[in-house]
């Protein structure tokens, strides 16, 4: 008896390809994924990153200090006329401002007690890539400085407050909207993989009442599966709202009684932000909507939804920041609507952007959108309820 019955599950099992694909293809996926993508995550790939240099002091230890530094991170780019909008927008990590009197400063004995090195990133850019970058700064500046003050005899006591570090000043460029924070960073990016979640709820929904034949005795009643499938897309819609508003509330308020940093929008870009959310919450109900009507069990739409939403974030910049994956992955992230979503969210809530700066992102999101319910309705129709 027992042999029967474990043959019996294993028949089972062995018919549920989907459970089968769960078990076996999601874990070896996941594993390739997230080993290719934090493939750089414990040596950054800082010499990757766009730079540009404001050279305002003519001096030759001035000169050395940006040789030393392009042997590491390569040339510069131009800095044109327009370098603040580039680092606002991201187009530019960050920019070295090599201030007047840098060249006498390093070539005195003395230590700093003021800087002469301004370190301007783009508000967007994570923490840690930011600590590593004044990090270095720091580092190269002191050791041109002790070597070009080892010939200088007798020094003076130093002042309390000096030190290579007070050299250089480093912070992230954000001339309009909110203080970058890590709380600002990472709101947006679980927001939106929040917002993809959905697809389990809905999915396991639709299922349930194709089982229970509600679906079919509506259809007899004349309602088109276009006109059932909208009307499971708006309340799912107002959960995705429901979801932003807490997430923010919670970023606002909760965040500071536990010790964190609180989530700012004040100066933000109000119809940008709405306008990002509608987008992302379109594009995630649509997707969940395709996949719900490719399912055809509970099994099934409990494992497939979880399973493409994770590896979605995954592959998206939303679990493993983008700046940490090789080149190739870089460029697939690009093309993933979680990371469309996210990179909306961040224009709004970090670099200042509104309406006209994100509906690039904006725009792919509502293609997709349009994409995937077009999938459902085409599923829909091939699969009778």
């Amino acid at each position: 008896m027992l042999f029967a019955l474990i043959k019996k599950e294993l028949l089972a099992l062995v018919r549920d390809m989907h459970g089968l694909a769960v078990l076996f293809v999601m874990p070896m996926v996941f594993i390739v994924l997230m080993s290719l993508t934090l493939k750089d995550i414990y040596r950054p790939p800082l010499a990757e990153l766009s730079y540009a240099v404001d050279v305002r002091d003519s001096g030759t230890p001035a000169k050395w200090l940006l040789q030393i530094w392009q042997r590491s991170h390569g040339a510069p780019q131009p800095l044109g006329t327009d370098w603040q909008q580039r680092l606002r927008s991201g187009t530019l990590k960050y920019v070295i401002v090599l201030e007047p009197g840098l060249s006498d400063e390093l070539e005195s004995a003395a230590l700093s007690t003021r800087a002469y090195i301004q370190l301007l990133a783009e508000p967007g850019i994570d923490a840690n890539l930011f600590n590593a970058l004044r990090a270095e700064l720091i580092g190269a500046s002191g050791e041109l400085k002790a070597r070009l003050a080892l010939a200088v005899p007798g020094t003076a006591s130093p002042a309390p407050d000096a030190s290579i570090q007070a050299m250089v000043q480093a912070e992230r460029f954000a001339t309009a909207g909110p203080r970058p924070t890590s709380v600002q960073q990472n709101v947006p990016a679980w927001l939106v993989f929040g917002m993809f979640f959905v697809v389990a709820s809905l999915s396991s929904l639709f299922v349930q009442e194709r089982g229970s034949g509600a679906l079919g005795r509506l259809q007899s009643l004349g309602v088109s599966r276009s006109m059932l499938l909208a009307s499971k897309a708006l309340p799912y819609l107002g959960v995705n709202a429901l979801q932003a508003l807490l997430m923010l509330a919670a970023g606002i308020w909760f965040m500071p009684m536990i010790g964190g940093d609180a989530l700012s929008l004040s100066g933000i870009h109000w119809g940008g932000l709405l306008l990002s959310l509608a987008a992302v919450s379109l594009a995630a109900v649509s997707l969940s909507l395709a996949v719900a009507c490719l399912v055809k069990s509970h099994a099934q739409a409990a494992t497939l939804g979880p399973m493409v939403n994770v590896l979605m974030a995954a592959a998206g910049g939303i679990m493993v920041p983008k700046f940490v994956m090789p080149g190739f992955m870089q460029r697939m992230v690009e093309i993933s609507p979680m990371n469309w979503g996210l990179e909306a969210l961040l224009t709004v809530l970090l670099r200042g952007g509104g309406v006209a700066e994100v509906l690039p992102q904006v725009g792919r999101l509502v293609a997709f959108a349009a994409l995937m319910f077009l999938v459902a309705v085409f599923l829909f129709r091939r699969r009778a309820p």
